[in-house]
């Protein structure tokens, strides 16, 4: 990468990293990725994110781990309905294992050569026992034993730890009110603890890429799409990682990413890029059309700003979008980005509208966006009584007739409009009954 490449990529991920900084994180890895050989690059990318001021809670798994000890004691691994039956043996090796899984990782979190990612880092790995369990007892039939549930997460003690900067690493085990231990699923784990601490983001890192249909990477899914997907796919691993993701979305988590760990810079990727790496789960991945507020200035200025240069818009300065800043609606991509805008300015008389200033990213032209902003500014032209619509243009024609505008002349614009009519420009004049 070239230096202007760089400034150019960088400068693209700084609305990311303002966005994110100060937010609360819960990173769940999987066993495979902790056994993975990519797995000292995925540490140094959530390195990465704490030092840009993202809160981290660390979960790990460790089914394969637990598998191998299990197997070195002679013993056979035993699971009913996916879930493993803990007894009193497998409890040892699961000791052994998430022992020495933590270990691993704390060990990759504290190394700090010069010359090396991790170089002044400083990551406090913080443990404890944050984590209440009860046995999941025998369920038709069959008795899980040391195989228990989440009963509660010691929310208030991990948002301290995350406070004073510490990242918090969990493990996925819990202890009961009489002190006996249990096994967890660390998907449980993650879930739970990024229900209880009300963390912005959940994400579950495993080997695979995302959410696959028809070999197909699915960039986003709400919640429904999520539940409808898992009853017709007989994928075990994927359809546990959507129930997951599901149960997080519905109880309050805004956004579950599932990312890949063989992919290097993959959570990175799905961090800081628009289009991201993986699947993006949330409750309604729908894009938002809503008001313009002062702190939309910024977006809407670079969004226009071309547009202004190729003289296809108007020019409007910093201060004029201030002030007519409530005439103005967004399109928003789900993650916040700044898709489109419209203004809508009444008469004097607010008899009429006029639609002024519609732009789109052009990253994102004919998906319906400016269709869709139009349709929003109709219907808000309507509950303010206006019973017609105007907007003149020197470029997009042909798209305001598809939208049932028809063509009128200078006469037919309202006085004071006619007053201010640029003759340089020499705009068309559309105008739509509502």
């Amino acid at each position: 990468m070239n230096s202007d490449s760089y400034v150019d990529f960088f400068r693209q991920t700084s609305p990311y990293i303002h966005k994110h900084r100060g937010k609360t994180f819960v990173i769940a890895l999987d066993g495979d990725t902790v056994a993975h050989a990519n797995f000292h690059r995925t540490i140094h990318d959530i390195a990465l994110l704490q030092s840009l001021g993202i809160r981290i809670v660390l979960v790990h798994g460790a089914r394969p781990q637990i598998d191998q000890r299990i197997a070195q004691a002679g013993e056979q691994s035993q699971f009913h309905n996916q879930l493993r039956i803990t007894d009193s043996s497998a409890m040892q090796s699961v000791k052994e294992a998430l022992g020495s899984t933590r270990w691993q990782i704390e060990a990759e979190l504290s190394t700090g050569l010069p010359n090396s990612p991790m170089h002044g880092a400083q990551i406090k790995a913080i443990g404890g026992n944050f984590i209440t369990a009860k046995p999941m007892g025998i369920l038709n039939g069959v008795d899980y034993q040391h195989t228990g549930e989440v009963r509660g997460i010691d929310a208030e003690s991990i948002q301290q730890q995350l406070q004073i900067g510490g990242l918090v690493l969990l493990s996925p085990i819990g202890f009961s009110p009489t002190g006996e231990a249990f096994n967890l699923s660390y998907q449980e784990v993650a879930a739970q603890t990024a229900i209880a601490i009300n963390a912005e983001k959940l994400i579950l890192v495993t080997e695979v890429s995302g959410i696959l249909e028809d070999n197909n990477l699915l960039r986003s899914l709400s919640v429904p799409e999520a539940k409808a997907l898992q009853t017709k796919s007989d994928n075990t691993a994927q359809n546990k990682l959507l129930e997951t993701a599901g149960c997080a979305c519905s109880e309050g988590v805004k956004r579950v990413h599932l990312v890949s760990c063989a992919e290097d810079g993959a959570l990175l990727t799905e961090l800081f890029t628009r289009d991201g790496s993986g699947t993006l789960v949330m409750q309604d991945h729908s894009e938002v059309i809503r008001p313009a507020e002062i702190d939309d200035v910024g977006g809407i200025l670079d969004l226009i700003a071309p547009l202004e240069e190729q003289q296809i818009l108007v020019k409007r300065s910093r201060e004029l979008l201030e002030t007519e800043i409530s005439r103005f609606t967004l399109v928003l991509h789900p993650e916040g980005d700044l898709l489109g805008c419209a203004a809508l300015y009444p008469t004097s008389d607010s008899s009429q509208g006029e639609i002024a200033c519609m732009a789109t990213n052009p990253e994102f032209l004919n998906q319906g966006i400016a269709t869709r902003l139009l349709q929003r500014l109709e219907a808000d032209a309507l509950e303010a009584k206006m019973t017609q619509i105007f907007v003149l243009t020197t470029q997009t024609a042909h798209w305001f007739l598809e939208q049932g505008f028809i063509e009128v002349e200078l006469s037919d614009l309202p006085e004071k409009k006619q007053s201010l009519y640029n003759y340089q420009r020499n705009s068309r004049i559309f105008s739509k009954i509502l």
